[in-house]
């Protein structure tokens, strides 16, 4: 009877001690401190006035601005999801934008580099330890699969930097690894500065930045350290930090690799936990191979490994979110992967259009992925990788719901940032902010004339890049020249059925509605005004920018995109009934753009422009 009583005292002051921490929360918030944490997601960032250190090369000198600049191909550019030199520009804008509405908690949920370079690690260092002097910033980083590529360093390169008179500069760090391709690129830069760097490098450098503790934080911990809440000291989680501590054993081999996941508190009753979702699927097994970075694959597919090679981390998400609801904490929970379908359900009618092994299909997480770590407590979680805007919901078996924000790339369409404010430990409101104005993006464009004017005289006109992007006033609407290159180079030759690519193109949207009614006789002369390819475009803009790119498709083009998708989805081609159920399912979705989530309920709530 003793033993009952006081069993029952300890656990009265223990849900009291709960209590008064939750408060302490409520109290901050109720003297209006709304918290505000920004999102910086697939940064990519490529140091285009960076210097290389065991060489005498400075890159390409810029007419325009006097400056030796270490930028790549416009060419390059237009074929990779990513821009490569203006989202330098972009960062920093996005960060004065930041600085200006005195937020003081950045996250960059993983790419924050172009592939791990140390010439572009170096750089980002350098610009974040300048911005959080001057504005008091807590930057928080989680790693991404650009950085690091492969678990250990590797020598690498590219062929395709931009050099004088417009032609392709070869840098590498080894001569290995380059085979000359093109007879009229210059001659080969061999520098260790561009080759990837692994996990230890990489936090060498950006240790400030999360990745370990400080003295100033309330409390740091990883999924492997041994201490509790009430036990924590600075020293004995620093002894706990260093990389050999944080490795996991990948299953059925002998190989053991680091997880830099951690959990920080870095002010009072505010946990931001950050997810290290890399994971290195090996291609052999043999002992010698364990520090080869050949040895491994991409980590490009994200959650859907960790469910089968990273377990450990949802068995410490568990206790995370126990402890944080126990504690009284407001929890934050990032990493560079897709929690939840991107595609807005449209994943299956996708596979079955464009097959499985198309439009980065590979990279949509299972329901297994949601399922698991809703249950193990997560309700709110914020991602990058796929360059798209984009909010995912997904309710379990057991009830429990999980809400996915997907953030853009500064380095593609949409360019924004995601800006929570906590009003609340239950409150959250989540602004996308378009970083439109961008000084100094058209500082490259001199060099891109030179590059045009090289390869109009080498090669066949018709594999040119179009030189409007050289046009572009404004950096969104750079990005979205740069998408309608990207669609044009890459994603049509590659994605899409070349028959029913080339039906779709060439109907106007009157083609399109008598297509869907099995009529040639009708007439829809508004529907005249744009083709298929319009649409197409138009697709690529909404499965980028959501919401967000309503504005540029205009309502009016919308709605009839939207009609003929209704209509289309009965018909008897069965390639046009899938497009317009895909279509219309990427015009839907739930809100992206402004919004608000109550984390009791996980209602959302749309805030319009006009509010």
């Amino acid at each position: 009877m003793r033993k009952s009583k006081t069993k029952l005292l300890i656990k009265g002051l223990y849900v009291l001690l709960v209590v008064v921490c939750f408060s302490c929360t409520e109290k901050q918030f109720k003297k209006g401190q709304n918290i505000q944490v920004a999102f910086l997601a697939d940064v990519h960032l490529q140091d285009i006035y960076g210097a290389f250190q065991d060489t005498d090369y400075k890159g390409v000198k810029n007419t325009k601005t006097g400056k030796f600049t270490l930028a790549r191909t416009m060419k390059s550019q237009l074929e990779s999801t990513r821009l490569f030199n203006e989202n330098y520009y972009a960062f920093l804008s996005a960060l004065d934008d930041v600085a200006a509405r005195g937020v003081k908690y950045v996250v960059l949920p993983g790419d924050f580099s172009d592939d791990g370079q140390l010439i572009n690690i170096r750089g980002l260092q350098r610009i974040l330890a300048a911005y959080a002097k001057e504005h008091s910033i807590n930057f928080l980083l989680t790693t991404g699969n650009h950085d690091p590529v492969k678990p250990f360093f590797q020598d690498a390169g590219k062929s395709d930097f931009l050099g004088e008179g417009g032609k392709a500069q070869p840098i590498f760090s080894s001569s290995d690894l380059y085979s000359v391709q093109d007879t009229l690129a210059l001659p080969l830069v061999i520098t260790k500065d561009i080759a990837k760097l692994g996990y230890d490098e990489i936090l060498k450098e950006l240790h400030a930045f999360g990745f370990f503790p400080k003295k100033s934080d309330v409390y740091w911990e990883t999924p492997f350290t041994n201490y509790t809440y009430d036990e924590y000291s600075f020293s004995t989680a620093a002894s706990q930090a260093v990389v050999d501590n944080r490795v996991y054993r990948l299953p059925d081999t002998a190989y053991k690799i680091p997880d830099v996941s951690y959990l920080v508190e870095p002010s009072e009753d505010l946990w931001f936990l950050a997810i290290d979702a890399n994971v290195y699927i090996p291609k052999g097994n043999s002992e010698e191979d364990g520090f080869t970075p050949s040895n491994y694959g991409s980590a490009s597919v994200g959650y859907n490994h960790v469910l089968t090679h990273k377990k450990h981390l949802i068995s410490w998400v568990n206790t995370v979110t126990k402890r944080a609801e126990q504690l009284g904490k407001t929890l934050i929970t990032f990493s560079h992967y897709p929690m939840v379908d991107f595609n807005d359900d449209a994943s299956n009618e996708l596979k079955l259009l464009f097959g499985e092994d198309k439009m980065q299909l590979h990279r949509v997480p299972n329901d297994q992925v949601a399922e698991a770590f809703a249950d193990a407590g997560l309700k709110i979680h914020f991602g990058g990788h796929m360059h798209s805007n984009d909010t995912g919901v997904r309710t379990t078996k057991l009830g429990n719901k999980l809400v996915n924000i997907q953030i853009p790339s500064l380095a593609a369409y949409i360019p924004a940032y995601k800006l929570l404010t906590i009003h609340s430990p239950t409150a959250f409101e989540i602004e996308t902010i378009v970083i439109d104005s961008v000084q100094g993006f058209t500082d490259l464009f001199p060099l891109y004339e030179e590059e045009y004017r090289h390869l109009k005289e080498t090669k066949d006109s018709s594999s040119l890049w179009n030189a409007n992007v050289l046009t572009a006033k404004t950096y969104k609407e750079f990005t979205q020249w740069h998408l309608k290159e990207l669609v044009r180079l890459r994603f049509l030759p590659r994605d899409w059925p070349a028959e029913f690519k080339n039906d779709l193109v060439h109907l106007t949207g009157e083609d399109l509605m008598r297509l869907a009614a099995n009529d040639k006789t009708i007439n829809y002369p508004e529907y005249k005004e744009w083709t298929g390819a319009d649409m197409i475009f138009d697709f690529y803009q909404l499965r980028s920018a959501d919401e967000m790119a309503v504005p540029d498709i205009g309502l009016k083009r919308l709605e009839q995109y939207k009609i003929v998708c209704d209509r289309l989805k009965t018909s008897d081609n069965v390639q046009f009934a899938l497009w317009g159920k895909i279509f219309n399912k990427t015009a839907a979705g739930q809100p992206s753009n402004h919004f608000k989530i109550n984390l009791n309920t996980n209602a959302m709530q749309r805030i319009s422009p006009q509010e």
